[in-house]
């Protein structure tokens, strides 16, 4: 008989339905259960592409033994992390807190009025390599909530004054936004911890880590840095030709086991996808390098085909098993290639690809590049432009056959703030690859957070899914979307996606910024109370959002000289200096943010007759790295209303002809039109 989480709408929540523990989801029904009964709360948090959550449900939570313990001394509470991100925050940081490490699965034992007293996260079902049997943890815990419960709630009070201490992040006593010094400083650190063999930042396991690569391209933009772009080269690199890239289907996964990112962890999620495309993209800007246009192009094709639901928003997730096996999917044997390919492309493509009758990975293989293909080619002596066309026609077929493969469980719920990250990324790779069907993906996902994301007020909501959109949204639902909405603007010049970016902010300011100290909390003014209110200043596997906050109330302030926004990202910054000068390893969003602040009061506008009439200047205006200027693109007659009438006005095109202006502090050089635009464009 199922549970309580079967009219949940979480494809997390459903997968534990049919468990013999008698789960609740997070809410009121739950909480005053445990009030009224005085009995402590199991918490248990996950996401639906988690390994390590499958394999806990399947031992634990499926073991009736092992239920029936848990619903004899607790009420048991499941949490889809990606829908809860404000109760997850809390709770991982007191797991953090009492054990020095956290991950998911999430497991936190609670008094009845939300305080932890006990956590951790993977307990095996009997004790296993140093940890303790998952029974015996559940017997300890009701021992000392039934004998000792007045040390258990002093205990629980004491985290959660250290968990409301910590929740809004180390005070500033600053006066004044942080120095630039202050990003050069963390640049040259992430050179020191980068690893210049296999590229990343520390040891395994190594995560993408986008912000710190999008921090290194903005200090060689600024201050040409050999070390700096070596870094984000090798990055880029050993990530695209390792198998934490999906060579066939484009895409990354979430991270990989080892230092040279060969074994990943299968799963893909949304917000990897989108930050690392623009990544890509922004190399590609930088350097010229045609290969991380295209790791970039399969990436946003990737999320286009695959990830895209019919209603237009994008999904959250791919999960890393299929029929019970971590990444079945995506392995291959010699023989299978053969199959498909044929005897000469299929050992050809092998050899090309690390695939071996041995494997590399658990007797399979795992697609990866050792040697760049060019190279290969030329040891070979085959002829690389005949390689390079054969081999995308084998990759092709690959996926093709792959796609008859059972596929991984994908988690398809629309999530407005992973959503974001994929609409920026589509926007910019339109015009940078010039593929104007990514335009209009991110179009359409963009109307589809506009349109159904939304509640009655008008006001952003968090998720979707099965036709539903519900819960209030948190500080980056807002921060990653309005982001979002002026990428969209500078791709396809249409102001509708200023006017609504206007509209978040203002929701915005209101509802999350902290009046009294500057920056956001990361939930509203209005929001469930939890046990405490948090600040969200670091980077995580997603960017901080006081971090994307600043930088798109910056952005989007310099488009339309909205003082109101340009003022709220200084409270911010400032609130943030002492994050930003003392921790600045976890905080290179914020520090983008800084770096935009001292650097991007320019504008560029793009006025002609017809959409047509202006190609050539965008083309050659986007296949420039500008991160410090802000790019406004008019057709026909120049606006004289709306928020983007005081930089617009009077930016006609001049003598018929497509006319670029280049303005700073809203103080504009001569129009250049015809040749000479394009001149200027080209010596930004």
């Amino acid at each position: 008989m199922p549970n309580k989480l079967a009219n949940a709408r979480s494809p997390y929540l459903l997968q534990h339905k049919d468990n013999p523990v008698d789960w609740y989801p997070w809410g009121k029904e739950a909480l005053d259960k445990a009030k009224q009964e005085n009995k402590p709360i199991f918490l248990s948090i996950g996401y639906a592409a988690c390994h390590w959550c499958h394999v806990m449900e399947h031992e634990s939570f499926e073991n009736e033994a092992i239920a029936a313990k848990l619903n004899e001394h607790f009420v048991c509470i499941k949490v889809d992390r990606e829908e809860r991100p404000d109760i997850d925050q809390i709770y991982m940081n007191a797991v953090q807190m009492m054990t020095g490490q956290g991950g998911w699965p999430l497991n936190v034992f609670l008094t009845p009025d939300r305080k932890p007293f006990y956590a951790g996260t993977y307990w095996p079902p009997a004790p296993r390599a140093g940890m303790p049997g998952f029974p015996t943890v559940i017997d300890a815990v009701a021992d000392a909530w039934n004998d000792r419960q007045a040390d258990a709630n002093k205990f629980a009070d004491e985290i959660t004054e250290s968990l409301n201490e910590i929740a809004s992040g180390p005070a500033s006593d600053a006066t004044n936004v942080a120095a630039v010094a202050t990003i050069d400083q963390a640049c040259q650190r992430l050179i020191r911890v980068h690893d210049d063999k296999w590229g990343g930042f520390g040891q395994a396991p190594k995560f993408p880590h986008v912000t710190d690569i999008e921090l290194l391209l903005r200090c060689h933009h600024r201050r040409p840095d050999a070390a700096a772009i070596a870094a984000v080269r090798t990055t880029l690199d050993k990530m695209a030709s390792g198998g934490i890239y999906d060579h066939l289907g484009g895409g990354f996964a979430r991270y990989s086991v080892d230092e040279r990112w060969l074994v990943p962890h299968f799963e893909k999620m949304l917000y990897d996808n989108g930050g690392l495309a623009s990544a890509y993209l922004h190399a590609y800007q930088l350097t010229g390098d045609a290969d991380y246009a295209n790791v970039a192009d399969e990436t946003l094709r990737y999320l286009v085909r695959d990830m895209t639901d019919a209603a237009g928003g994008i999904h959250s997730s791919e999960d890393a098993d299929s029929e019970g096996e971590e990444g079945k999917f995506y392995v291959w044997s010699v023989d299978e290639i053969v199959s498909v390919l044929g005897e000469q492309r299929g050992r050809r493509f092998a050899q090309i690809y690390d695939v071996t009758p041995a494997g590399n990975f658990e007797g399979h293989n795992i697609l990866n590049l050792p040697m760049p293909i060019a190279k290969l080619a030329e040891e070979a002596g085959w002829d690389l432009a005949t390689v390079m066309k054969e081999l995308a026609e084998d990759r092709e077929k690959l996926r093709l056959h792959r796609d008859k493969r059972i596929h991984p469980g994908r988690d398809d719920k629309v999530l407005t703030s992973w959503n974001g990250l994929a609409i920026e990324a589509l926007s910019l790779g339109s015009r940078v690859l010039g593929k104007p069907e990514y335009a209009a993906a991110a179009e359409q996902a963009a109307s589809f957070v506009w349109d159904t994301m939304r509640g009655e007020d008008g006001r952003l909501l968090h998720a979707f899914r099965d036709g539903h959109a519900h819960l209030a949204a948190y500080l980056d639902d807002y921060a990653y979307t309005i982001e979002a909405f002026v990428a969209l603007y500078e791709a396809t010049g249409r102001a509708r996606w200023i006017e609504r970016a206007t509209k978040l902010a203002d929701q915005m300011i209101e509802h999350f910024e902290d009046e009294q100290s500057g920056g956001f909390f990361y939930t509203a003014d209005d929001a469930e109370a939890l046990i405490s209110r948090t600040k969200d200043w670091h980077d995580n596997s997603i960017p901080s959002s006081n971090g994307s906050a600043a930088a798109g109330l910056i952005r989007l302030g310099r488009l339309t000289d909205n003082q109101t926004f340009l003022q709220a990202a200084e409270r911010t910054l400032v609130a943030g200096t002492e994050v930003i000068e003392k921790q600045a390893a976890a905080a290179a969003k914020l520090l983008l943010a800084l770096d935009l602040w001292h650097h991007g009061n320019r504008q560029v506008v793009v006025s002609a007759p017809t959409s047509e009439a202006n190609q050539a200047l965008l083309d050659a205006l986007f296949r420039k790295f500008l991160p410090h200027t802000t790019i406004a693109i008019v057709t026909g007659e120049a606006p004289d209303k709306g928020p983007l009438a005081k930089l617009l006005a009077g930016k006609n095109p001049q003598g018929g002809e497509a006319t670029v202006y280049v303005c700073k502090n809203y103080t504009c050089d001569a129009p250049q039109s015809g040749p000479e635009a394009l001149q200027t464009v080209k010596a930004l």
